[in-house]
């Protein structure tokens, strides 16, 4: 961390998204957010937590499995129902531990997900500020985009 870095420390938990953040695919903003995550935590000093949880916790397989259904015109919450999951299954208690190994109590959240915040609040990690991460947006996402605000809560702008 750098030593410029403010009192309470930026962090960015990222859920894994081997499409997304290697493969620079389109279909969603997880690569260009990690992007924008890093070079925020590059240049103010702060924290990655990069969680091997893809898919929003069903795995790599069932993702692929959850891509054909899209193709086929559901949304990534239908999709995801299809293949009998919850929307989403992520677990932060893996994050807890590590922001309790470093002592941070209290963070700046690069997030555009409540859900986050409000595990973290519930493990005890005190959220000074929620930070947005609005980029990536493109014609291949936009009805994902429009499916992460509109039916799991995230802090997104409408989309004309």
């Amino acid at each position: 961390m750098n030593s410029g870095m403010a009192a309470t420390p930026l962090v960015r938990i990222h859920s894994e998204c081997l499409t997304g953040d290697v493969f620079g695919s389109m279909r969603c903003d997880c690569g260009p957010q990690l992007e924008m995550a890093l070079e925020r935590i590059g240049h103010d000093g702060g924290l990655l937590i990069y969680l091997r949880q893809e898919g929003r916790g069903i795995g790599f397989h069932s993702k692929i499995m959850a891509y054909r259904h899209q193709d086929a015109g559901l949304d990534t919450v239908q999709a995801n129902a299809e293949l009998g999951f919850e929307p989403d299954l992520r677990d932060y208690t893996a994050a807890v531990r590590i922001l309790r190994h470093f002592g941070i109590a209290s963070l700046r959240l690069l997030t555009n997900n409540p859900a986050k915040v409000e595990a973290l609040k519930q493990a005890g990690i005190t959220v000074e500020q929620r930070l947005p991460l609005l980029v990536g947006r493109n014609p291949y996402n936009d009805n994902y985009l429009s499916t992460k605000r509109d039916k799991l809560g995230h802090i997104l702008p409408a989309f004309e």
